[in-house]
Order: structure tokens, then C-alpha cells, then sequence
């Protein structure tokens, strides 16, 4: 199976408000290994709210904050590749531009020659593109690359009706269809992300980065986690 995973950084930094936990790190490599054992494709794609979240820049222009944030990910990314390379999982980065010695420029038969030989894929920089989200990003890669199923890794289990951290009663929903997002508004993912993913049928599981075998559980079977299409 071809699976998109989406981490993201709030998930990485776990305790800490800024920076990064390595524990984390080595988390997600472990999940990955096991994926790459199991015989899946694996493509990523990191946030970046442990560093930087635009909509709370002030006094910057919008562009330049997008610019900013788009950057940040490529910290993640790279340090989530070095922590593969410390499992001797074969990766490469692929960004949306080319950054030379860390990150080819992304292209979708480069992408696909890497997964079918097993190569982890970890994709940089967003869309590299200002008002458009990393999962407008993530929904696109999701589609060039023709993945059977998206996985989005959070500091939570389940799709909420409301945040539960904030609130005691928030409900957990078990299964929903796109357009009950849009309709309930609930916070999975940007609307055009959404209605990207609902026009092409993606399928989207929402699981726990801080539960054992969750991600690689949520890709053979879809009891215990959110799933939306």
C-alpha cells in the first residue's frame, strides 16, 4: 500500500512549546521502519507549528509569513531524515524547490522511481506557494503520487466535534464523510484541501502519534481511528 503520513510538528515537539523532542523523532522513525517492513510505500510530509504558525505573525506581510513557515518545515524534515538515516532507512527529501546538498526539486517519476525501490520519501517546502496550507500540499502529493491512503498523525485519537484539550465534552466521531466537514466546519484540514481530497475520493485516516502501533494498525484495519471520505 502507498501510504501518505502527515505529521504534525505540534505532534513533534510533544512537551515542549518550541524546538523539537527527539524521543518524538525516533518515534516516528520506528513507525516508519516497521511500515517499510510491512512492505508499504511511505511519503511524508512535516508541519511546522513547533516553529512558526503564519496566522499568528503579526506586523509581517501574509506572503512573507507563508514564506516563513514554508521554511521552518524544511527543519523538521530535515531532522526527521537524519533520524532515518540513524535507522539505516533509505530516504530522500524532495521539495518543492531545489535546495542543493539537502533536497532534490520534486517531480512525480523521480517520486515514484524512489517508492517502488523502497525509499522513504520526505517531502519539503509546501506547495512553495503563499494562502495555500501544507494540506493543500499534502492532499496534492497524495494525488501525483496516486496513494492509496493518507494518515494524518496528531496529538489526539480520534476526529473531535470540538478540541479536547479546550473542552471536557468534546465527542469523538468514528467516521464522517467530506462534506460533513465542511458542513460542521471541523478542523481536519483547510477547506480547499478538503474539497481537493472529496472531489478525488482520497481517503483519510486520523490517528494518534502517541499510541504503539497506531499508524501501522490504522493501515491494515480501520476500527479505533477516525476515517473520512
Amino acid at each position: 500500500m502507498r501510504v501518505l503520513l502527515k505529521i504534525s510538528g505540534e505532534a513533534l515537539s510533544w512537551w515542549k512549546w518550541f524546538w523539537f523532542d527527539e524521543q518524538m523523532l525516533h518515534r516516528v522513525a520506528e513507525i516508519v521502519k516497521e511500515l517499510i517492513y510491512n512492505k508499504h510505500q511511505v511519503w511524508i510530509v512535516v508541519w511546522a507549528w513547533n516553529f512558526i504558525r503564519w496566522a499568528e505573525v503579526k506586523n509581517i506581510d501574509r506572503c512573507i509569513a507563508d514564506n516563513m513557515w514554508m521554511l521552518a518545515i524544511n527543519i523538521n524534515a530535515l531532522a526527521l531524515f537524519d533520524y532515518l538515516q540513524k535507522k539505516w532507512i533509505k530516504s530522500r527529501n524532495l521539495n518543492s524547490f531545489a535546495i542543493d546538498w539537502v533536497a532534490d526539486r520534486f517531480n512525480k517519476p523521480k517520486a515514484e522511481k524512489f517508492l517502488d525501490n523502497g525509499w522513504v520519501i520526505i517531502f519539503w517546502g509546501w506547495t512553495w506557494n503563499p494562502f495555500f496550507t501544507t494540506d493543500t500540499a499534502w492532499v496534492l502529493r497524495a494525488l501525483e503520487i496516486e496513494a492509496d491512503l493518507m494518515i494524518k498523525a496528531t496529538k489526539v485519537d480520534w476526529l473531535y466535534d470540538k478540541d479536547p484539550e479546550k473542552y471536557d465534552d468534546a465527542k469523538f466521531i468514528k467516521s464522517s464523510t467530506y462534506w460533513e466537514i465542511l458542513e460542521k466546519d471541523y478542523k481536519v484540514m483547510d477547506l480547499a484541501a478538503i474539497a481537493l481530497a472529496k472531489s478525488n475520493n482520497l481517503k483519510l485516516k486520523i490517528v494518534s502519534l502517541f499510541k504503539q502501533w497506531a499508524i501501522l494498525n490504522a493501515v491494515n484495519w480501520d476500527d479505533e481511528w477516525t476515517v473520512i471520505h
